[in-house]
């Protein structure tokens, strides 16, 4: 029986863009024992995707002995060197990453024994994940997330919008008004706009937020919209949520990714980073990203932020309408 070892230790958004990856692997591997390492706080995604024989946390006890195996192959979908590293403590008899031009820390490549060929990093972030299976003899195209939301989270999800105060089944807007990068952060009035004006149209709504500054910018909206806040949620909860929305706007974070691996039709708001790279990928979802010439820059801070201050209410709050085969 082959075994392999996926290594993807964070961020949130980037292990859901390794899940296609994971799922080709399981289709042409259908015998094969697969496990997969990651922080702590990944494990909660992994625990709702099929596919996989083992999750391995980080740190736990005896991490160590449960990633080791000689008979093994380690495909490394990080690309840095704490992870490369990890792909050296397994052991394995072969260890998998990138090509030098596409590691974000180009001395990992010292810790593997094959690397991929170059691969053009303007691509989709997904479709780089899935080239890394080329190097184990697996070309397959398709993007399918092996993920399943369990009926008592889609309660869950029912429940909370209904003690919100949104009319029972009833489709409803998801509004993520955070990002982990403070230059990914739409500021509250911008918001405020999008709001109103998706107000005026009757569509029920609420704001979604994860950290203390993520809950201020939400508090800031839903004070002079009245767009009610979701409580604090957990991670599954929070896919439970996004499962049960007609519609999420976001900007490019957790949410956004999640939305798309569900299903769930979405509007992106983006500046420093890349919509094609890591944006959504289905043709009939939307982004509102403005070109300029700092664009791409991929920094987490920046004071004058042109990128999203370019970018108008009016122009998010249509693309939703669109995105919702509404008339703006």
């Amino acid at each position: 029986m082959d075994r392999y070892l996926i290594i993807r230790l964070s961020s949130l958004g980037d292990i859901i863009h390794t899940l296609p990856a994971l799922a080709a692997l399981r289709r042409h591997q259908p015998e094969s024992r697969i496990a997969w390492i990651v922080g702590k706080n990944g494990r909660a995604i992994l625990d709702l995707t099929r596919g996989i024989d083992e999750v391995i946390v980080l740190g736990s006890p005896g991490w160590r002995s449960r990633v080791r195996s000689r008979d093994q192959v380690a495909l490394d979908f990080q690309g840095l060197l704490k992870s490369a590293f990890v792909s050296r403590l397994s052991g394995s008899r072969r260890r998998i990453g990138f090509d030098r031009a596409n590691l974000k820390e180009p001395l990992a490549g010292l810790f593997y024994t094959e690397r991929l060929g170059p691969v053009p990093e303007e691509d989709h972030v997904i479709r780089k994940n899935m080239a890394l299976l080329r190097a184990i003899g697996i070309e397959d195209d398709r993007i399918e997330f092996p993920l399943v939301i369990p009926d008592p989270l889609i309660e869950k999800a029912r429940v909370l919008t209904g003690g919100l105060g949104l009319p029972p089944g009833r489709p409803f807007i998801l509004i993520n008004t955070g990002a982990a990068w403070a230059s990914k952060r739409w500021r509250p009035e911008k918001w405020i706009g999008v709001a109103k004006r998706l107000k005026t149209r009757g569509l029920p709504m609420l704001l979604l937020w994860g950290n203390s500054d993520e809950r201020a910018i939400a508090d800031a909206v839903g004070r002079t919209t009245g767009v009610p806040l979701v409580p604090f949620l957990s991670l599954p909860e929070v896919m439970a949520l996004i499962r049960a929305a007609s519609l999420l706007i976001s900007g490019d974070t957790f949410a956004l990714q999640a939305a798309c691996a569900l299903s769930v039709p979405v509007v992106g708001i983006f500046g420093p980073t890349n919509p094609a790279r890591n944006g959504p990928f289905r043709a009939e979802d939307r982004v509102a990203f403005r070109e300029m010439d700092c664009s791409l820059c991929y920094k987490r801070d920046c004071r004058e932020l042109r990128c999203l201050e370019n970018l108008a209410s009016e122009e998010v709050a249509s693309l939703a309408l669109e995105r919702l085969g509404l008339h703006a």
